[in-house]
Order: structure tokens, then sequence, then C-alpha cells
């Protein structure tokens, strides 16, 4: 046994190359008489893929893709094309490629990959449209995974991700995905709005969170408390915080946030609602929530980074971190949706003359810790296929 991390990184790199090659190997039989099929005429049948293993499924998705030359991360995938003499990889590939008999087939092929999953895995919603999902079926996941769970059964109906641009590209690179400007979440099923909160409660459990944005409806006559609010990120505790206010239908200038409460089904608009109507108890809460959002906030700029803040954060999670640094001293963004995110803050003041030079020694630190961290961390696209 190896007596570093990286040894045993390598050996099971290794392995896992070694299980996909065989596993690419054992369907060459069982998958050949596909090769001369053209998808684009021809459509699947149930009863041709029936007897498929969930492997086989898998691969036989990616012959269907890799007819137009679809590169896959998905490394048995990836290794089994390698081995047709037909596939040459296409990095322009785009779904729009794929014409309808395409579709119907990896329809198809996607339901019955999703019904035999030991449990729910990124790309199989669809599949759970009219099928209630449990916390044992739900399984454990990344917090990307988790991320993209929740959003699939929204993005099935349009639903645009525009302040988080690597989940819109996620969906965008779907085959299945039409965005919509119309997408309203009274779209959603009674079954699709009961699945949205049994993947929030398990994301909760796995998590160990007290609570998360989504849960104040329990805490409307409840005070929060510090403790409870361990574990949340600071985009999430400002969701939370505003959701002390969606609850009465509050309108939001900041159109991140008016988009986020839009497309939540228990959002009702009410026009003649003022903040000065908040009860006792909501404006306690909203207090207790702020002062843990500036604790984290100031910390940016005053204590180092360490890493057990870091731990299981994914890239988009630290670039955000670290673009707050900037923000706090008044940079201003080329990124339209990143300028606007932190517009809707009362505390951000653009400063045009922002350069590094600007940032004091703790923050060039923490910027630095970040970086390096961004670099060496997983991107959310690189962990889910879908």
């Amino acid at each position: 046994m190896p007596n570093s991390p990286f040894g045993l990184r390598r050996l099971l790199t290794a392995g896992l190359l070694v299980t996909c090659f065989m596993i690419a190997a054992s369907a060459q039989d069982s998958l050949q008489k596909w090769d001369d099929v053209d998808f684009a005429v021809a459509s699947i049948k149930s009863a041709d893929i029936a007897d498929l293993e969930l492997q086989e499924l898998k691969l036989l998705r990616g012959i269907v893709f890799g007819r137009h030359g679809r590169i896959f991360k998905d490394v048995a995938i990836s290794k089994y094309l390698a081995g047709r003499s037909w596939y040459r990889p296409n990095p322009e590939f785009k779904n729009s490629l794929l014409n309808d008999a395409e579709r119907q087939s990896l329809d198809l092929i996607r339901d019955a990959e999703a019904g035999k999953h030991e449990q729910v895995e990124p790309g199989d919603m669809r599949h759970y449209l009219k099928r209630p999902l449990t916390r044992k079926l739900l399984g454990s996941h990344s917090k990307a995974e988790w991320l993209v769970l929740h959003a699939e059964i929204e993005a099935i109906h349009g639903k645009r991700f525009e302040d988080q641009p690597w989940l819109q590209q996620y969906f965008e690179e779907r085959y299945w995905y039409e965005p919509s400007d119309r997408y309203d979440s009274k779209q959603l099923s009674p079954i699709e709005r009961k699945n949205l909160q049994t993947i929030a409660a398990a994301q909760r459990g796995q998590r160990n969170l007290a609570l998360a944005p989504g849960d104040l409806e329990l805490f409307e006559n409840r005070l929060i408390t510090e403790q409870m609010l361990k574990g949340l990120s600071l985009h999430e505790l400002r969701l939370l915080r505003n959701e002390v206010y969606a609850r009465h239908g509050r309108q939001f200038r900041a159109a991140w946030l008016q988009q986020y409460f839009f497309s939540q089904p228990w959002y009702e608009q009410n026009e003649d609602f003022l903040d000065e109507q908040l009860s006792g108890s909501d404006k306690l809460n909203v207090e207790t929530i702020v002062k843990s959002e500036n604790r984290i906030h100031d910390e940016l700029a005053t204590k180092p980074i360490t890493r057990s803040l870091l731990e299981g954060l994914f890239v988009e999670d630290t670039s955000k971190m670290r673009q707050e640094i900037y923000a706090r001293r008044g940079k201003v963004f080329k990124e339209p949706w990143l300028q606007k995110y932190f517009t809707s803050f009362d505390w951000y003041k653009p400063d045009p003359a922002f350069t590094e030079t600007s940032l004091s020694e703790i923050e060039k630190k923490n910027v630095a810790v970040l970086l390096a961290y961004e670099k060496k961390a997983a991107s959310a696209l690189d962990v889910v296929e879908g």
C-alpha cells in the first residue's frame, strides 16, 4: 500500500482506468450491432434495450452522441468511443446537431438508465416527473450534484439560471433543455413541488444544517439562533435573510433576488407590503442573519482564510468569495452578472480607480489562498456529467 496520498491517488486512478477498459471491452460484443445503425433515421424501441445492463445503456447513449463526435468527460464512454473506427472527436459539437429521431432514442435510453440507478443521479429527474422521490432513493451527493438535482426539476420547464453561470452552462449542454423567458414556478406539478422539498431536506440532512433557504415557513413565530446558521455560505445567508421579506410578498429591486423568489412555488407578490410591517420575531431573525453575514463578510478582510472554511467548496464557490474581497474595495467587474450581483448590496461602492494595490496584506494573502485552491479544486462542471 503506498504511504503517500499521491501514491494512493495514482493507484486509484490506475484502477479506475483498468475498470473502465474492462467495461468498454465487455460491452463490445453486446453493443456491436449498434455500430451500423443510423440513429438519425431509426429511433430505438423499448424492446431493443430491455435486456441491456446499466453500463451498456450508458455506452449506447455515448454511441448516439458519438456519431456527431461529442467528447465525453466520462472515462468509460470516452474509452469505449476511442475504440470505434467510426468515431471522430468533434470539439465543436452542439446538441443542435441532433434530430428528432436521435433525441427520441436518447430519451428512451436516459429513462432506462434512470430506472436502473441505485440512487437518483443528475440527469434522472425527467424519469421522476410523475414519480415521488424518497430520501433513500436520493442517497448521498456532492454539493454540486444536489444543486443540479434541485435545479433540474425547474430546468425541465425552461428556467434560466443567469445568476449561476456554470449552472446555466450545464443545462445548455443538455440536449433536452429549452430555456424560456416565461418560466413560472406555478407550472410545477404537486409531485414536482414535493420532490423539491424532499431534495432540500435530504441535502440539509447530509450537510448537518439546522435550516437552509426555503425553510423559513417553519420560523414565522420562532427565533433563529446563530448556531442554527452554522455551515451556510454567505450567499445562502443572503437568500435566507431576504426570504423573511419574500414570505410577506416583498418585491425586490435586485434582479437576481426577484428571479430567485419568483421561481419559488410559495412566493406570492404583494405590492402593498412594507418592510415596517415585519413582526417582532421576523425583525429579530433578520438581525441574527445579518450578524452572521457581516461576520463572514468582514473576516474576508480581517482574518486569514483557513482550510476548514474551504473544505468541500467548488471553484464556483471560492471564485465568488474571492470576488467579494475585490468588491469590498470597489472593483468594477467586466462580467455583467457579477456587477449586478454586487451592485445590489448597499456596502458596494464602485471605484473605477481600483487596483490590486488597494488590497490590504491580509486581503492579498486571502486572494492568493483562494486562487491556489481554485487551481486545485474540482470544478462543479467536471464533477457532474449529467
